[in-house]
């Protein structure tokens, strides 16, 4: 049987970046919660199966603001936004962006994110070779949430860098690196939001600030941590949705070609998609707020507490034969957006964008395939996100 100490070395290793779910099965089976010390020094819980996730992600005892477990704040994450709050603050916050994010808005928007579909394949047509995370992954929900938000085009890239950079964190990088880097992107927020007071127009940040003005609803430091929090959530997700769905296809081929074939399974394909290798591997986290037993272990108040969505997600418990990769798999409540109150807010964004992302990719250039081995695809670093950092194809 495997101990504690071996399955926790196991964990965060290159091979377990570059394929975890035999770690993840190993975790489910012997340790499904398990006390570990994190890549970034701390030390905390892990939760691996279905059944305790989903309890863990709706228990109101597991907290999102660490002050609330009484613990000092940590000033090099970004605070005061609904991804760490509690209610009722949470419902304050996730009130104000709500409405920009219904699923009717989000279908009103088909037509604009085809056309920035269609404008990127038009613009590498004549290629041999394309890197698809580069070239089009990336570009897509960044257009589309900037336009959302009213962010100016010639300072797209500029929220990669940014964005990157604080995903990516594994506590490598020392606390000044990131508190600068923090406060580089809320002085280029307080100019820009500074001038979006002088001339408010019809987007999302306009509507934040008029927000503000009009009671004591929203601070100023829950203004720049909203709108840090909505251009970097904003297209994370969905640029590892479309290079995570890609790959999965490509090492598929049989999928790839149903797919083709009948393009109107893509609703059921981007779910298996979001479930066999879904864009956030771990749950941002939460802290024991008091002395606790969760099924059947002692916490205490204060722990950390992080779930493994990637493990959940190919839970045998929950999914039949969950290694297989099937895109007409019919029922998958999976994970790859959360439960309970903190569930993805842009979740139907998300899928739209892949669904038309993928599809106009296999419509436009249906012989694409990989260049090179998928052994010699270097995964991302830190425990959020699950992507590639560049995924050559041949078109």
């Amino acid at each position: 049987m495997q101990t504690n100490q071996s399955l926790s070395e196991n964990l965060f290793t290159e091979a377990f970046t570059q394929d975890p779910f035999p770690t993840y099965a190993q975790l489910r089976d012997h340790q499904p919660i398990m006390r570990m010390l994190f890549p970034d020094g701390q030390s905390g819980w892990i939760i691996s199966r279905y059944e305790d996730a989903v309890l863990a992600l709706k228990d109101p005892r597991f907290v999102k603001d660490m002050r609330n477990a009484g613990l000092d704040e940590d000033v090099i994450f970004i605070k005061d936004n609904m991804l760490f709050s509690d209610p009722p603050d949470h419902k304050r916050l996730r009130g104000l962006v709500q409405k920009a994010f219904t699923p009717q808005l989000i279908s009103g928007m088909r037509g604009r994110i085809q056309q920035i579909a269609d404008e990127l394949l038009a613009a590498v047509e004549g290629k041999e070779a394309i890197n698809l995370i580069d070239d089009y992954a990336f570009p897509l929900p960044i257009i589309v949430i900037s336009e959302m938000l009213g962010v100016p085009q010639s300072d797209r890239d500029k929220f990669r860098v940014w964005s990157n950079a604080l995903i990516e964190h594994s506590g490598r990088e020392s606390d000044e690196e990131m508190r600068a880097l923090i406060l580089e992107f809320r002085e280029y927020l307080r100019a820009w939001i500074a001038e979006a007071r002088k001339q408010p127009g019809d987007d999302l940040i306009s509507q934040l600030i008029v927000s503000e003005e009009q009671g004591d609803r929203l601070s100023e430091d829950e203004l720049y941590n909203l709108v840090m929090l909505l251009i970097i959530a904003g297209h994370e997700t969905t640029v590892n949705l479309i290079g995570n769905g890609m790959l999965a296809l490509l090492q598929h081929p049989d999928q790839l070609r149903l797919l083709q074939n009948k393009p109107e399974l893509i609703h059921t394909a981007i779910e298996e998609m979001l479930r066999y290798n879904g864009p956030v591997e771990f749950s941002t986290s939460r802290w024991v707020k008091e002395d606790l037993e969760f099924k059947g272990i002692s916490m205490s108040r204060g722990d950390l507490v992080i779930v493994s969505l990637s493990s959940a997600n190919r839970d045998p418990e929950q999914f039949s034969d969950p290694d297989l990769f099937d895109i007409t798999r019919e029922k998958s409540p999976h994970l790859a957006f959360g439960k309970g109150i903190h569930l993805c807010l842009g979740a139907p964004l998300a899928r739209l964008e892949g669904e038309i992302a993928i599809n106009s990719l296999l419509k436009r250039y249906p012989d694409v395939r990989l260049k090179g081995d998928t052994s010699e695809l270097e995964w991302r670093p830190g425990m959020i996100v699950r992507g590639v950092k560049e995924i050559p194809l041949y078109l």
